[in-house]
């Protein structure tokens, strides 16, 4: 796997000048992506923060090949382009053969309203990556509620007020959705993590097939939270166990990072954010405990999933 001296040394394929919020965390996913494949690479980007902010006509912030396509088809269109290139290869149109196919989308691209085709993408088994860059609502048009919204999260379609304490439904687990699709592999990361961010989007890059890769992504905007925090704050929902890194390859599930000692509660992660405030009330103490509960329930269950295929053989 590459260092972090050789990812450095390497020309920057997504380079500056867009026009992301400060703070924001998917730049970082772009940028550390990109250098992280050797290979040729197109991208294509589902509209959201990544193409308003990174492609607006005549700039762009890209140096490979970017195709835009609507809010809920970025696997639908990647699909095409890469089979496209397949029949040209087929064809003898095209000699080489070492292009990778790479999708982006937002949480709200991607839970919800772009699920149908990420799932026919990777059902049909096309070789491309899917990377969807989560920060928990649909930022870009408002700050709505999405499937990938926290559970008590503030919103302004699932706002905060007398009645309900922000959005009452928990969030999707995307990531074991793709596992049930039977692809060669699915992961889950952080933003603030460069070391496991590359080494999974080098793995999935070694791979044929389709892959799927979701992850956390701060939004200052959104989460309510100060700009120098971005790296901090991934990091702190991988130590409170909310966003476990792990990764499953051919359906056998494999922890990255255990916290153990360093395990933090999730009220630790959930202070730093504006959009979580309601929840330091008096009177609110239930909600926290059953959002605490939620996440070891779900740590536990996912533990146990990685030691039994551990215990099977795979390391």
């Amino acid at each position: 796997m590459a260092t972090l001296k050789e990812l450095a040394a390497k020309e920057e394929r997504f380079v500056g000048g867009h026009t992301s919020c400060a703070g924001c965390g998917y730049p970082n996913i772009f940028r550390l992506t990109l250098a992280a494949i050797k290979e040729p690479v197109a991208v294509v980007g589902a509209t959201g923060c990544c193409e308003v902010n990174t492609s607006i006509f005549p700039y762009t912030s890209w140096k490979v090949p970017f195709l835009h396509n609507a809010f809920e088809n970025s696997a639908a269109t990647c699909s095409g382009v890469e089979a496209a290139y397949q029949s040209l290869v087929k064809s003898g149109k095209i000699k080489d053969e070492s292009f990778r196919f790479i999708a982006f989308g937002g949480d709200g691209g991607t839970y919800d309203i772009g699920l149908q085709s990420l799932s026919g993408a990777m059902e049909r088994g096309h070789d491309m990556l899917y990377i969807c860059y989560d920060n928990g609502a649909y930022m870009n048009t408002g700050i709505q509620r999405s499937g990938a919204t926290p559970r008590y999260a503030n919103t302004t379609t699932a706002p905060v007020g007398k009645v309900n304490p922000g959005k009452r439904q928990k969030k999707k687990d995307l990531a074991k959705i793709m596992v049930g699709h039977n692809v060669p592999y699915v992961a889950q990361t952080i933003a603030g993590n460069w070391k496991d961010l590359t080494n999974k989007i080098e793995k999935a890059m070694s791979i044929r097939g389709p892959k799927f890769i979701v992850v956390l992504a701060t939004c200052p905007l959104g989460w309510v939270t100060k700009t120098q925090d971005t790296v901090k704050l991934t990091q702190m929902a991988v130590d409170s166990c909310f966003w476990p890194l792990y990764e499953v390859e051919n359906g056998k599930y494999k922890l990255n990072y255990d916290p153990k000692d360093k395990k933090i509660p999730v009220a630790d992660w959930l202070k730093l954010q504006g959009r979580f405030k309601h929840l330091f009330k008096t009177g609110n103490e239930t909600l926290l405990a059953e959002i605490q509960s939620e996440v070891d329930q779900d740590w536990e269950s996912l533990k146990a999933l990685c030691d039994f295929h551990s215990k099977q053989g795979v390391v």
